[in-house]
């Protein structure tokens, strides 16, 4: 793993999972009651790579929340104003890359391998790589003609470039599929590596509730501080949450609240009340 070094990007505003986002960025929206961005870190340290020297995160939209859940953890790259896209955000990061190459990973990308333990699960990207080429992890897709996809696949959330190409990112918006991918793939130097498990981008709250369902399993995920008297059935409840109604494939956030005689099916109760549908 050595001149390897790590960026989990979580600038964006996460808008098509408004109004959750509203107050709370979507890198720490909590999935199976972890936020994604631990899950990210957790990913990382399952593949050596901890501590700011080895890891960065990016922050941007509601920023300091990030920057005080992060800590000491990573070092943090803080951008003004609007979000920098994927690419400025590495771009932004070049002085602290210097020279190495770099494994970049979606904060809001929920990945689980029952036989693989997060870090090794991705493993494969980092096997015998060349450090010149471009590498993503993907997984078929259902239609491998469609738009967006990379020899066939799907990208899933984490990619490894090498220190050739960023060095010339700038730090200024941009995305890394036209300024590094989609290059890298016509010039024959880009390849995917295949992801074993399961994938969500946990970008709408369709997706980012079939992705807490995922991590409660069969049954039900419920925090030992929560306060249950009512009835739960494939759900994730949060710390310190009160359910005293019926709680069916939904999810409730640490501290919210379902009332006695009410019922929150396919949909996400936030700590402020607020409720999402998520069919």
């Amino acid at each position: 793993m050595a001149g390897i070094c790590a960026v989990v990007l979580a600038a964006g505003e996460g808008t098509r999972l408004r109004p959750l986002t509203e107050q709370l960025p979507k890198a720490l929206c909590p999935v199976g009651n972890v936020p994604l961005l631990d899950r990210a870190l957790a990913r990382l340290a399952g593949l050596g790579l901890t501590g700011p020297e080895r890891v960065a995160v990016n922050a941007c939209y509601l920023a300091d929340q990030v920057v005080a859940h992060v800590g000491g953890r990573a070092h943090l790259s803080v951008e003004p104003g609007d979000p920098l896209g994927t690419a400025g955000g590495v771009g932004n990061l070049r002085d602290w890359i210097a020279g190495r190459g770099v494994l970049v990973g979606n904060a809001d990308a929920y990945l689980a391998d029952p036989a693989t333990a997060p870090g090794p699960d991705v493993a494969a990207l980092l096997d015998g790589w060349d450090g010149r080429s471009v590498r993503l992890l993907g997984q078929p897709a259902a239609d491998p003609a469609v738009p967006g996809t990379f020899d066939g696949h799907r990208f899933t959330g984490f990619s490894l470039l090498p220190w050739r190409l960023v060095r010339e990112l700038p730090p200024a918006f941009g995305d890394l599929v036209r300024a590094v991918w989609r290059p890298a793939e016509a010039a024959g130097a880009l390849e995917v590596v295949a992801y074993p498990g399961t994938f969500y981008d946990t970008g709408t709250p369709a997706d980012y509730l079939t992705a807490n369902l995922h991590a409660a399993g069969d049954g039900e995920l419920v925090d030992p501080t929560a306060t249950v008297t009512g009835r739960v059935r494939r759900a994730v409840v949060g710390a310190g949450a009160v359910v005293r109604g019926e709680v069916e494939r939904a999810v409730v956030w640490p501290g919210a609240t379902v009332g006695e005689g009410e019922r929150l099916r396919d949909a996400v109760r936030a700590g402020d009340g607020r409720t999402v549908p998520a069919a």
